[in-house]
């Protein structure tokens, strides 16, 4: 009989280290060697996947993967339409979702997305020490963050944590611990005839909703905030169109009732439950009897020891503080990476946060950080791509039209071009649209898509020159979303003209 294979990263010092084998995980792994930073993978799961080998409860995901778009597959404009493949160099490993669902919807269910992973960490070669449970953290003297886990101490000065926001959160309400929560739901039929009373009005709470709706006899949604769509805010904040089901159930009186009220004691009286609500607004109470009460009231980040280590959070999620780059703001040394990512929201110039909670945000994330973490901590010189200076305006039009960075973490990433005497015009890439506003750097331009949760998504043009602060251009909108038209290209050289002067035409060598 062969031999099996040890386990990866053996308990020792690393220079990098990162937890977690879910989508964000693996992402990071890969970019981190493709630019040859050394580093371990340590991941207390069995295989990859992280949460989506448990969840969604109801085993359909939100982020849709569409097979027939005009663009190949494995083109960098065919990632705007595929949410959930990971991103990779190498044409077979490109694009490996639409390849793992059976056409029954673009919303590939769980185990499709479980396998769309399993199959990106086999084609890859990723490496992951998988069953190792990150347990304890602490520095050392020699300034080493030093993780406990299940199979030994692992040193590094630096860890990246890609370990999600699975943990489930529950208010402190009297009664509500003895409740089952998101993903502790019994079989659906059990529900049907029953009375459901579900806290939370987020896409947790309607996902349930929705699966229940041919089972129970009336189901009611309840939390002190009105709930909003995702279709009205033009993003992703919001419930997704796919759960409103009930919306127009509660409107139409079939058996779904939504309250803003919030829950004041879940009580259990013989065979009922009794839940206290309070409308703010009217300051009115009801107690509602239902069978079944559940919880789907969000999740926290399982940070375990992090904060008494210094790394300091924020909100109902417990998110870690994050600088642009998502590193923590309080600890140095200590990055984040996939849904945690969620904890920097960027400029937010509108109020709508980026979309780091979802794979096709954080994916984008992970390669920025990669680069970043490659030039700020091992003095890898990435490239960048000389330009002449009638490139730039039809690249910019283009990147606004099908750049995925741009459409996926609209207001949060842009594309970046810096002009100076010496180096010319240089493609410098993707990068955190805050780092080009607020800190200082060469003249340059950056191109990022905005939403204000009203209209359709818009392009704008960041223009820095001689030090001064950075001016914004706002590019018109088009209702097909085509940006690369006249009206586009002449407001871009507008905003560019006092840079692209005739002695930058050529790029330098």
């Amino acid at each position: 009989m062969a031999e099996l294979e040890p386990k990866p990263f053996p308990p020792g010092r690393y220079p990098l280290i990162v937890v977690g084998s879910g989508p964000g995980g693996l992402q990071l792994t890969y970019c981190l060697t493709r630019l040859g930073v050394d580093h371990a993978v340590l991941s207390q799961d069995d295989a990859p996947g992280g949460m989506f080998r448990r969840w969604p409860v109801f085993q359909r995901m939100l982020s849709w993967t569409k097979p027939y778009t005009g663009f190949d597959r494995s083109s960098r404009e065919y990632e705007r339409y595929d949410w959930n493949s990971l991103l990779a160099e190498e044409e077979s490993c490109r694009g490996v979702m639409p390849g793992v669902m059976d056409g029954t919807s673009y919303f590939p269910s769980r185990p499709e997305m479980e396998r769309g992973l399993v199959l990106f960490a086999e084609r890859t070669g990723v490496r992951v020490r998988y069953g190792c449970r990150w347990e304890t953290t602490r520095k050392d003297a020699g300034g080493d963050l030093v993780l406990g886990t299940s199979d030994g101490e692992y040193r590094a000065p630096i860890v990246v944590f890609a370990v999600g926001v699975a943990q489930p959160f529950r208010p402190p309400i009297p009664g509500l611990a003895d409740v089952p929560h998101y993903g502790e739901l019994r079989s659906v039929e059990t529900y049907a005839d029953r009375r459901v009373f579900i806290i939370g009005k987020q896409n947790s709470g309607f996902e349930i909703a929705s699966g229940l709706l041919p089972w129970a006899r009336q189901i009611i949604l309840a939390s002190p905030s009105p709930a909003k769509l995702s279709v009205n805010t033009h993003s992703l904040v919001g419930v997704r169109a796919r759960y409103v089901q009930p919306y127009e159930d509660s409107v139409l009186a079939g058996g779904v009732i939504i309250l803003d009220a919030s829950i004041e004691e879940v009580k259990l009286a013989g065979t009922v439950y009794q839940v206290s609500t309070r409308n703010a607004r009217e300051n009115l109470s009801l107690v509602v009897e239902v069978d079944d009460v559940i919880a789907a009231t969000g999740f926290t980040a399982p940070l375990r020891d992090l904060p008494e280590l210094g790394v300091r959070i924020v909100g109902q999620s417990r998110l870690p503080v994050q600088t642009p780059f998502w590193e923590s703001a309080s600890v140095p040394g200590i990055y984040f990476a996939g849904t945690i990512n969620q904890g920097s929201q960027g400029m937010m110039k509108h109020g709508i946060p980026s979309n780091s909670g979802a794979v096709q945000g954080y994916r984008y994330n992970a390669r920025v950080l990669a680069r970043h973490l490659a030039e700020a901590h091992f003095g890898v010189k990435t490239a960048r791509r000389p330009m002449a200076a009638d490139e730039v305006i039809p690249f910019m039009c283009a990147e606004a039209r099908y750049g995925p960075e741009l459409w996926h973490q609209r207001s949060y990433l842009a594309h970046v071009i810096s002009i100076d005497a010496d180096r010319g015009i240089v493609d410098e890439g993707i990068s955190p649209l805050a780092t080009f506003v607020d800190l200082e750097g060469p003249d340059g331009a950056a191109i990022a898509l905005e939403s204000n949760g009203h209209d359709d998504l818009y392009p704008i043009v960041y223009v820095r020159r001689h030090g001064a602060a950075v001016k914004e251009h706002l590019l018109p909108g088009h209702p097909l979303l085509d940006f690369e038209r006249d009206e586009h290209r002449s407001a871009i050289a507008a905003a560019l003209e006092p840079l692209l002067s005739p002695s930058l035409s050529r790029p330098r060598s």
